[in-house]
């Protein structure tokens, strides 16, 4: 591909990026006056996506409508359902307190139907369904929370963000007479009790980046008190990676892991942070997972058997690897594989930007997800931020 036709590519993948998020703010109510619906995992990318719009636009509205939606986020998933007899804040927290602690008892994941009862039977099936707080949303409104505070330079971002974490780790980490041993994969709205009590994969690898880049990205002079607070949640998260497999064959798995990849060689680069055994091993579950994935042929089926927003997952993936400059010594022959893989990124990317394939059911059904991760790996600077 010439140069210029790659610029007019990539022009048009952002004008498609606008779009799309045009079309997000009006379906979920943040714009045009409907009523909200708000779920925390695709708005955490909509955020940087409004973060990554104003910084190529300069357009004011862009940045207008990340801030509605955090505030929108906040009063919505950090309170309790409308259909719940429980009222007010997670936190407990009421009036001028609880604006000021948003996060301060976690946010809901924001699904269609009501958490289940301490006396309710456990349906597998019918629990992707039910509210709750899953740890691995809360860490994406972490990351969204953080980037709003690099690009506004306001504090009260991340302070909420380090908020989240300490609530998020004190309640899903499990502990037994030696330490932390796992974490609940789903606990209830109000963080009292498990909902299912296995550990996810790559749920101690989400805490310990989270919580590296809140370390990491302050600049005022409470950055001291921050990084004292988050010592031990770090020092337990790395217990809990220790020794732990990444590999998976899940093509939005895969994605974390090339995204937590560049994350941490960014953390690396600005921050001076020395992780390289990690990234080492990062590397390696990545290339190993890719393969695996890319032998199966997946991207190979018509669009009614295909999950756009996992597909969508890994192209965001590979456009973060894309990224990394300086892997560590050891790992730059796993990197060089993986990056025989970066085609796979934009056949994603232009299969899901057909107008066609996004009129078939497998993508009407999960609508505001694909529409957003979609945008995010047409223009993911938002996402990704600076390097």
């Amino acid at each position: 591909m010439s140069a210029v036709a790659a610029v007019a590519l990539s022009l048009a993948g952002f004008a498609l990026a606008r779009q799309l998020m045009d079309e997000f703010a009006l379906a979920t109510g943040l714009s045009g006056g409907a009523p909200p619906r708000r779920y925390l995992w695709t708005d955490a990318y909509a955020v940087c996506n409004f973060l990554g719009l104003h910084r190529e636009t300069g357009e004011g509205r862009s940045l207008d409508l990340a801030l509605r939606l955090v505030d929108e986020v906040h009063h919505v998933l950090g309170r309790h359902r409308p259909d719940d007899a429980r009222t007010g804040w997670l936190s407990g927290l009421a009036g001028v307190e609880a604006e000021r602690h948003p996060t301060l008892g976690g946010l809901r994941i924001g699904k269609s139907l009501p958490e289940r009862r301490p006396d309710e039977p456990y349906d597998p099936r019918r629990e992707w369904d039910r509210d709750g707080q899953y740890f691995h949303y809360l860490t994406q409104w972490m990351h969204a929370l953080a980037r709003v505070g690099e690009e506004t330079g306001q504090e009260a971002f991340r302070r909420w963000a380090v908020e989240l974490a300490r609530t998020a780790h004190a309640r899903f980490v499990v502990r037994d007479a030696s330490g932390p041993c796992g974490m609940l994969w789903k606990a209830s709205v109000d963080l009292s009790r498990p909902l299912v009590a296995s550990m996810g994969q790559h749920d101690p690898l989400d805490a310990w980046l989270a919580y590296l880049e809140l370390e990491a990205g302050g600049t005022s002079a409470r950055d001291a008190a921050v990084r004292a607070e988050l010592a031990r949640q770090l020092v337990e998260a790395a217990s809990l990676c220790a020794g732990a497999r990444w590999e998976t064959d899940d093509a939005l798995g895969i994605g974390a892991l090339l995204v937590a990849v560049y994350r941490l060689e960014r953390l690396v680069a600005r921050h001076g942070r020395r992780e390289s055994e990690l990234l080492e091993r990062l590397l390696t579950a990545a290339r190993i997972s890719l393969e695996v994935f890319a032998a199966g042929e997946p991207l190979a089926h018509p669009a009614e058997s295909r999950l756009a927003f996992r597909e969508l997952g890994l192209a965001i993936g590979l456009h973060a690897v894309e990224r990394v400059t300086a892997p560590p010594a050891l790992a730059v022959d796993e990197l060089r594989a993986i990056r025989r893989h970066l085609p796979l990124a934009a056949r994603v990317d232009a299969f899901w930007s057909d107008p066609a394939h996004r009129r078939s059911r497998t993508w009407t059904e999960h609508s505001d997800i694909n529409t957003v991760m979609l945008a995010t790996s047409l223009a993911p600077e938002g996402y990704l931020g600076t390097a």
